[in-house]
C-alpha cells in the first residue's frame, strides 16, 4: 500500500513540477496556491459537466444507480483514508489488499440488497398480474 501511495505521489509531484515550470515559462507570477485554485477548479468543473450529463441519463433509468455511484465513491475515499491513517499512526497494517477487501465487502452487501429488491419486485409483479387477471374474470 505504501508503495502504491508513493508511486501515485511521485506522479502527482511530476505533474506539479511540469505545471510550475510551464507557468514560469509563460511568465505567470503564480504561487503554488494560485495553481491549485486554477488546476483543481478546472478539473472540478470539467468533471462536474461530465458527471452531470451521465447522472441525468442515469436518473431517467434509476436513482438507485446514482446512489450506488455516490456511495461507491465514498467507500473508495473511506477505505484509502483508513489505510493511510494506519500507515501514519502505525496502528494496524497499511495494506492495499485491506482496501480491496473493504470494497469487496460493500459490493457484496450491495449485491445482497439488489437481489432482495429484485426478488421483491418479481413477487409484486407476479402477484399484481394474478390480481388483475382475477378482477378481469369476475367483472366479465
Amino acid at each position: 500500500m505504501a508503495e502504491i501511495i508513493r508511486f501515485i505521489a511521485g506522479i502527482v509531484n511530476e505533474i506539479h513540477d511540469i505545471i510550475m515550470k510551464a507557468a514560469a515559462q509563460f511568465g505567470w507570477q503564480a504561487t503554488d496556491k494560485d495553481l491549485h485554485l486554477w488546476i483543481i477548479g478546472i478539473i472540478g468543473i470539467l468533471s462536474f459537466f461530465v458527471v452531470h450529463v451521465v447522472f441525468k441519463q442515469l436518473a431517467k433509468w434509476s436513482i438507485t444507480s446514482i446512489s450506488f455511484i455516490y456511495t461507491f465513491t465514498l467507500i473508495l475515499v473511506l477505505v484509502f483514508a483508513i489505510e493511510i491513517q494506519q500507515g501514519i499512526t502505525g496502528r494496524g497494517n497499511m495494506e492495499f489488499q485491506d482496501a480491496v477487501v473493504g470494497i469487496y465487502g460493500f459490493l457484496l452487501f450491495f449485491g445482497i440488497y439488489v437481489l432482495f429488491r429484485l426478488t421483491r419486485y418479481g413477487i409484486r409483479r407476479a402477484t399484481g398480474k394474478k390480481a388483475k387477471a382475477g378482477r378481469t374474470r369476475r367483472s366479465g
